[in-house]
């Protein structure tokens, strides 16, 4: 083999490391979004974009929904091949440029490239060993990049589904607030019913410290937004708008108190999702309400009967369309792209029309489920 091809293999070898490398630090060490190109930031949105369009031709919602649930755990299995297939092969260029440091020295590239998977994962079958000091340096190197990676992985995985868990923990405790989906407008009603209306700034106060939690968690590690919740009919995009929402009402319509709380998570929810829209791109036209009068209208006649006090219908429609015109469609661009169950003011609710929804217990059956 002439010194130039030996040389392209070296360099080929040597960028393929270096890229799966840089790829595995970015996505899984480095503790904030990561701009720059990565090829497996590539692979999941791609693939997401197929899966989303197929679930679309499946009537039955619950068995969409079981499709989307497989794709964030199958994608993770598919990320960690990805990484050390691309390492091997990677080392297989590497160590096929210096072959004839090898005995018996490789015949082929794929015989090097078993070569750099054996001592990546540490086999050590002693068919084929390093003669030269380049080559057992490397081959260390090797072996020491195949442990630093699975143990790399190993410590993500954990991050991941810790990060998961508090996520769905908040979930399922404002199931019972919210609704399933998740409603601003049922939050307040469920609230008055209870004569629980001065809970809401505390409610408020773990909804803010949750969200600050989804957007350390969200885009550090972006993997994290495509896996569905536990429960039917529940999603994190959806209690955050039911949050924005309530809060929106309180801040524009309703008389009930709660102000200031209702502001401080306002503001930060809207952080949010402008957040999640620049990170991931999305087109969003700021401006829009995304309800319609006669939707507020009704909404403002539920809360009214429930005896609140509520602003003029005019006036707080006003404020209330100003107010939501900064975070309605942004927030409705993260519900398009990650498919959730349409929700009262969220998502594609067309959805509920030409699909089957999820089937409802009543509460009986919840009762006996526990």
């Amino acid at each position: 083999m002439s010194k130039v091809l030996e040389l392209t293999f070296g360099i080929v070898g040597v960028a393929l490391v270096l890229i799966m490398s840089s790829d595995l630090f970015q996505s899984v060490i480095l503790p904030r979004p990561a701009y720059t190109w990565r090829a497996s930031a590539q692979i999941v949105p791609r693939v997401w974009q197929i899966v989303g369009i197929v679930g679309l031709r499946i009537r039955d919602a619950e068995r969409r929904e079981a499709l989307y649930s497989v794709f964030a755990p199958a994608m993770l299995v598919t990320l960690i091949i990805f990484w050390i297939t691309g390492l091997v092969l990677g080392f297989g260029f590497i160590f096929y440029a210096l072959r004839v440091g090898l005995k018996p020295e490789p015949t082929n590239y794929w015989a090097a490239a078993y070569y750099a998977g054996t001592s990546m994962l540490t086999l050590g079958y002693g068919d084929i060993v390093g003669e030269s000091g380049l080559t057992r340096a490397l081959s260390l190197v090797a072996a020491a990049v195949g442990l630093a990676t699975f143990a790399i992985v190993t410590a993500f995985f954990f991050a991941l589904f810790s990060a998961f868990q508090r996520r769905e923990q908040f979930i399922v405790a404002m199931r019972e607030r919210t609704g399933a989906p998740p409603s601003g407008v049922d939050l307040l009603e469920r609230h008055v019913a209870l004569e629980m209306v001065d809970e809401l700034p505390v409610v408020f106060r773990r909804a803010e410290e949750w969200m600050a939690d989804l957007m350390e968690t969200h885009l550090a590690y972006p993997m994290l937004s495509y896996f569905r919740s536990t429960h039917d009919n529940q999603s994190w995009i959806g209690t955050i708008g039911a949050l924005l929402d309530a809060s929106a009402l309180l801040i524009t319509t309703v008389d009930a108190g709660a102000v200031g709380s209702s502001k401080m998570l306002n503001r930060l929810g809207r952080h949010l999702v402008n957040d999640f829209t620049s990170y991931y791109r999305f087109e969003d036209e700021i401006g829009a309400v995304g309800i319609e009068r006669d939707e507020f209208a009704s909404a403002h006649a539920r809360l009214e009967a429930m005896g609140l006090k509520m602003r003029n219908l005019d006036e707080a429609w006003n404020a209330f369309a100003a107010l939501r015109a900064t975070y309605a469609e942004p927030l409705n661009a993260m519900a398009l792209y990650w498919r959730i169950p349409p929700a009262l003011w969220i998502g594609d609710r067309s959805i509920v029309t030409r699909h089957t929804p999820i089937a409802q217990r009543s509460a009986a059956e919840e009762s006996r489920l526990g």
